[in-house]
């Protein structure tokens, strides 16, 4: 036996080792239970607005302070961008909202409930490009428009069908993509608004942030206005009641690439938890951090609450 043992040279050990590590492709191998690989890289986007950077910008947190490597392309552009960015790698997830996802993307009918809505994403995203959604955040981000509260008043809206009657003579001040969008159609159909409240005084204000400062100079007397947008509580605005429930719900959910999903599949539970704590208040206090007279930076704004609620 010793004769045997004195046979192992250190220069045979480690030749030894080497024939073994060439055999498995240069890489240790993974035993069953392992983990993850360490410090996976996972390419994070979102599109170009206030919420959408901030809900981008907690995958990201959450997930660095979980292990993982996070390139962030965040401030893509509109849903065609992001959703173009996804199905190519060019990133593994973004922040979208459900309805968006149903009518823009996979081109459906308009579903009520939000049960229905995630199980027709989670089918049709599947199967046509290999993205999947996580669990939705509980609040309901729709469109709705808005008044400053003193021209409200002054004739007397409360609601969209109290606007339809001046909407010939109203200016409409919102993103570029509004007037094309066939839920806006849709919605503007519905309640019968005159043509030009979505055409010729139709008046296009790309950022949030300047649709509010229109509004308020005077420059527009209406805005397309989201329900999480931190200004309608900010600045004292009246958000219009959409009265025949006509916009679909639109809650913010990851959507992620199967492949990265599979490979790392503790993402799921991470975001889900995050989704869990965002509500409709906590959102439109987070946007008005950053778009408020605060000014405060998305990065900043994220930690600090991701903090404040045991997150991370």
């Amino acid at each position: 036996m010793r004769t045997l043992l004195r046979a192992w040279r250190p220069g045979t050990l480690i030749l030894l080792f080497v024939l073994v590590l060439a055999a498995c492709g240069g890489q240790p191998t993974a035993g069953p239970g392992d983990g993850q690989p360490a410090n996976p890289t996972v390419k994070i986007g979102s599109k170009n607005f206030t919420e959408s950077l901030l809900v981008g910008e907690m995958y990201a947190q959450m997930l660095e302070a979980n292990g993982f490597t996070v390139e962030r392309k965040l401030n893509l552009g509109a849903t065609p961008i992001a959703h173009t960015a996804l199905t190519s790698g060019e990133i593994d997830l973004y922040p979208e909202y459900t309805s968006t996802g149903l009518l823009e993307v996979l081109k459906q009918e308009p579903i009520a409930d939000a049960a229905g809505i995630l199980a027709a994403l989670r089918e049709g995203y599947e199967s046509q490009f290999q993205i999947t959604w996580l669990e939705p955040a509980p609040f309901n981000n729709t469109n709705t428009f808005a008044m400053t509260e003193a021209r409200a008043a002054e004739l007397g809206v409360t609601s969209f069908s109290d606007l339809v009657p001046f909407s010939g003579e109203l200016r409409l001040g919102g993103p570029p993509e509004f007037p094309e969008r066939e839920d806006n159609k849709a919605v503007l159909a519905l309640y019968g608004f005159d043509p030009k409240f979505g055409g010729d005084n139709y008046v296009q204000l790309d950022t949030g942030g300047l649709r509010y400062e229109a509004l308020v100079r005077g420059d527009v007397e209406v805005v397309v206005a989201f329900g999480t947008d931190g200004q309608l509580a900010g600045l004292g605005l009246r958000p219009l009641v959409d009265d025949k429930n006509a916009y679909p719900i639109y809650q913010v959910s990851p959507v992620i690439r199967q492949a990265t999903l599979e490979a790392n599949p503790t993402i799921a539970d991470l975001l889900n938890r995050l989704s869990a704590s965002l509500t409709g208040e906590v959102m439109s206090g987070l946007n008005w951090e950053v778009d408020g007279p605060d000014k405060r930076e998305v990065p900043d704004v994220v930690r600090d609450f991701l903090t404040s609620q045991g997150l991370i």
